[in-house]
C-alpha cells in the first residue's frame, strides 16, 4: 500500500476540524424545553396540565379534542379528537389519568393520559352550565361551574378509585352569582383543609369550605383579580391567570389560605390572553387562548414558558 500524501492528509485534517466546529451549532439549534412550542392550527385551547413526566395536555375548547406534547421538543399529536363539546380545566394524577372539565357540555370526563381512552364521564349538570376548572386533592377532583353556583366532587377511593356518580353541594356564603363568568380557576389552600376559587368577573378569591360549600372572600389587601382563570398554587405562592389582562398575578398565601398578599404580577410580550398555567420544574407554561381573535381554521396557537 502506498503512504498517503501530504495534500491527502491535509484535506482529512481540515474536515474533521469543519466537522467538530459545527457541533456546538448543530446542538443549540435542538436544545431541549424550548421556550414556546405551537398547538394544531385552529384548536382553540383553553386548560393545561403537566406530568407524570415531561408532558402536557392541552383541552380545546372548541371540540374537546385533547392534545399531548413533550416539552423537551414542543412535538405532539392529538390523543382524544374530543365528544363536540369543550375540554377546559383539566389535572393529571400520579396514575395517568386525566381529569377534564367539559364547559359547556356540563360534564366531567376521566382520561388514560397516555393514550386517550375515556375512563368515566360524569353528568354534572343539566341545561345551562359551564363547568370550568378542576382541582385533585388526596382524595378527590373538585370541579367549578361558571354558570351554577354549585361544586361537583368526584370522591376517590382509597387506591384513587373512581366513583359511581358525582357529589354535589350548593356555593353559599360569601360568593354571589351574576351576569358573566363566575365560579374559575380553584386550586387548594397551602394547609389542603379547604379550597380558593376565583370568581373572574367580580375579581374576588374565595376560601370554600368543600363539605358544606360555605365560601369567605379571601382577604387580598384591596387587590382584585378581574378576568381570573386558571389557579395554581406551589408551597404558598399561588399563581392565578388574569387571562384578558395578560398577567399572571403572584400571591403569598396565608397557611389556612383566609388572607394574601399580591407581590408583583408577570406579564410577557409573548401573552395573547392566556388561560390556565402548570408548572415544570423552574417555568410555569400557558396555553394563548387568543380569545380578542376570531378563531378560524388556519388560526395559530401556542404555548409559551416563563420563569416562576
Amino acid at each position: 500500500m502506498r503512504p498517503r500524501s501530504r495534500t491527502f492528509i491535509t484535506i482529512v485534517l481540515l474536515s474533521l476540524i469543519s466537522v467538530f466546529a459545527a457541533a456546538p451549532a448543530q446542538a443549540s439549534q435542538s436544545a431541549p424545553f424550548p421556550g414556546s412550542f405551537p398547538l394544531p392550527a385552529g384548536f382553540q385551547p383553553e386548560g393545561i396540565a403537566i406530568g407524570p413526566g415531561p408532558y402536557a395536555y392541552f383541552g380545546s375548547r372548541a371540540t374537546g379534542a385533547v392534545y399531548r406534547a413533550d416539552l423537551r421538543t414542543g412535538a405532539g399529536r392529538i390523543v382524544n379528537p374530543g365528544p363536540g363539546t369543550p375540554s377546559l380545566g383539566m389535572k393529571t394524577d400520579a396514575r395517568g389519568r386525566l381529569f377534564v372539565a367539559g364547559g359547556s357540555g356540563g360534564d366531567a370526563r376521566v382520561l388514560d393520559a397516555r393514550t386517550g381512552a375515556v375512563l368515566a364521564t360524569y353528568r354534572l349538570a343539566t341545561g345551562a352550565a359551564f363547568v370550568n376548572d378542576v382541582v385533585l386533592t388526596k382524595d378527590a377532583a373538585y370541579f367549578t361551574d361558571s354558570t351554577n353556583p354549585v361544586l361537583s366532587k368526584l370522591p376517590l377511593g382509597s387506591k384513587g378509585t373512581l366513583p359511581a356518580a358525582p357529589v354535589q353541594t350548593p356555593l353559599t356564603g360569601e360568593i354571589a352569582y351574576g351576569a358573566g363568568i363566575n365560579a374559575n380557576g380553584i386550586a387548594e389552600t397551602p394547609d389542603g383543609r379547604a379550597l380558593l376559587i376565583v370568581q373572574s368577573n367580580t375579581g374576588a378569591l374565595f376560601r370554600v369550605d368543600p363539605d358544606t360549600g360555605a365560601a369567605a372572600k379571601v382577604d387580598l389587601g384591596g387587590e382584585t383579580l378581574v378576568n381570573g382563570d386558571g389557579l395554581l398554587l406551589l408551597g404558598r405562592t399561588l399563581y392565578v391567570v388574569q387571562n384578558r389582562l395578560n398577567t399572571v398575578a403572584v400571591i403569598k398565601m396565608s397557611r389556612d389560605g383566609r388572607s394574601g398578599r399580591v407581590t408583583e404580577r408577570l406579564t410577557d410580550p409573548r401573552f395573547d390572553v392566556p388561560t390556565t398555567v402548570a408548572a415544570f420544574g423552574d417555568r410555569l407554561y400557558l396555553p394563548n387562548a387568543r380569545f380578542t381573535t376570531t378563531p378560524a381554521p388556519d388560526t395559530p396557537y401556542d404555548v409559551v414558558a416563563i420563569e416562576r
